[in-house]
């Protein structure tokens, strides 16, 4: 085979690659990865006051929790409030959530959860159960939750509680 016709046969295909590459469809990028908090509110059994002890409690629906994160200069960066599902259940994600530093910007070191507000009348003073009256600490627990076009590294906070006032 000729130079001539080698370097028309090359060019051919190069053409022919550009085309299907360019006609190929494209998948959309991933969204960075989010930053999401999840964990359980409930109702401390009676008997079980003063103590870090879930047992007989039940879980709240409706319940308020904060996520209340602060950069390496002790400053709130991020502040919201989330309400639990009919499960006692909240999802937090963290949007607009940044970290400005690598190592103390992190959500492990900089967010702690606390709950707000509890909607039973009957069951609505705070607890320190996991620290809740400071915030609880984050763990990271190894989870990720992958969607189309979603990414979010999830950290647990809690589970965090209320008590009643009186007690039978």
């Amino acid at each position: 085979m000729s130079t001539k016709n080698l370097l028309s046969l090359s060019l051919s295909l190069l053409f022919l690659l550009h085309i299907a590459a360019s006609t190929a469809t494209t998948r959309p990028a991933l969204k960075p990865v989010s930053v999401a908090v999840e964990g359980v509110v409930y109702c401390q059994n009676c008997q079980k006051i003063g103590t870090w002890s879930l047992t007989g409690a039940k879980p709240i629906s409706g319940a308020k929790v904060s996520v209340i994160c602060k950069n390496h200069n002790n400053q709130v960066n991020f502040y919201k409030v989330y309400e639990t599902n009919k499960d006692g259940y909240f999802y937090a994600e963290l949007v607009g959530y940044k970290m400005n530093h690598p190592v103390l910007d992190h959500p492990l070191q900089a967010c702690k959860v606390k709950p707000v507000y509890s909607p039973l009348s009957d069951c609505n003073l705070l607890t320190n159960l996991n620290d809740g009256l400071v915030g609880a600490p984050l763990r990271y627990e190894k989870k990720l939750v992958v969607g189309p076009n979603y990414r979010a590294a999830v950290f647990a906070a809690g589970p965090l509680a209320f008590h009643p006032e009186k007690c039978l």
